[in-house]
């Protein structure tokens, strides 16, 4: 475990290192399904959904590539197929009986990260870092695959692993702390980059500005989000779970767990920054629309050849 600091203050894009972004595209891991409850939020307490619920809405379980100048990056690892084939995957007793009622998952053998990254046209020997929004086991269900790679994750989110019965919280330690894993816990330092306010903490990933890493609480303690900024097209900002779909952050319709504080408080932020970025397109890791939005706005690229955009398409 390595302590990493922000090479960059600013956290605005620069080329003087000679850093870009070369191009953004989208795998998946399977899909999931989520109590109506889960996405859309609810009045009623948690537990009597989760199990007496009866609408399931399916979610992809996205996992975004990025190609950059100095190597590929992944936002997010995906589930685990270890979650339909191992009888083992969920805790005993009541834990394991509870998140039973709150997931299901369907994944194909095609669809494990190693997989995805080949029929995209990568190899997960590719891979160099790899940012993690958020501790749950579909986000880290890959990190077994490319344990060479740079596993980025905030400080504040290995603290709540560390804290006791984190699996009741969908983390589970025994999938994180794996030998030879080269996990670097990120702090979040000032800015001054005043185009991204009210963001005022960041942490510049490749040290150029084009990838930059932004505290979102709320789904969990220490969630985070991406600022992607490419050369002559529009911004993206990767959300984890922050929402599970763009017309719900529009709306501020909060999903049925997180802390509702923290919560609102990072739409805010977020939305704040659309506000100053028109053009910028928000990707939640588990939003349907999600592949047709980044489709869209990597076709505005001017920087990314018809012929790569062809090779590294949207699955």
């Amino acid at each position: 475990m390595s302590e990493h600091t922000t090479p960059s203050k600013s956290g605005k894009p620069s080329h003087e290192s000679g850093g870009f972004v070369k191009s953004v595209s989208v795998i998946s891991t399977g899909t999931g399904e989520a109590h109506r409850e889960h996405v859309y939020g609810s009045r009623k307490p948690a537990l009597w959904w989760i199990f007496f619920g009866r609408q399931w809405v399916s979610i992809p379980i996205n996992v975004y590539v990025i190609e950059h100048s100095d190597g590929l990056v992944l936002f997010d690892t995906g589930q685990d197929r270890a979650v339909i084939t191992d009888p083992d995957y969920w805790p005993a007793w009541l834990t394991g009986f509870i998140l039973r009622h709150i997931f299901k998952f369907h994944i194909g053998p095609d669809e494990t990260l190693t997989r995805q990254l080949e029929l995209s046209g990568y190899s997960v020997a590719d891979v160099k870092k790899a940012v993690i929004s958020h501790l749950h086991g579909d986000h880290i269900g890959g990190i077994r695959e490319i344990l060479h790679a740079d596993l980025v994750v905030s400080s504040e989110e290995w603290e709540h692993m560390l804290k006791p019965h984190s699996e009741r919280h969908f983390i589970f330690r025994r999938d994180i702390e794996l030998s030879g894993a080269k996990w670097q816990r990120i702090s979040f330092q000032p800015t001054d980059d005043q185009s991204i306010a009210p963001f005022t903490h960041v942490f510049d990933l490749m040290g150029d500005g084009s990838m930059v890493l932004l505290p979102t609480p709320g789904h969990s303690p220490g969630s985070l989000s991406m600022l992607v900024r490419r050369e002559s097209a529009p911004p993206l900002l990767l959300v984890g779970d922050l929402c599970y779909g763009l017309e719900l952050l529009e709306r501020c319709q909060l999903p049925g767990t997180g802390d509702r504080k923290k919560l609102r408080a990072s739409y805010a932020k977020v939305l704040a920054l659309k506000e100053r970025m028109p053009d910028l397109v928000i990707l939640p890791a588990h939003d349907p629309e999600a592949a047709g939005a980044l489709s869209k706005a990597t076709s505005t690229s001017s920087g990314v050849s018809p012929d790569s955009q062809k090779q590294h398409r949207e699955s």
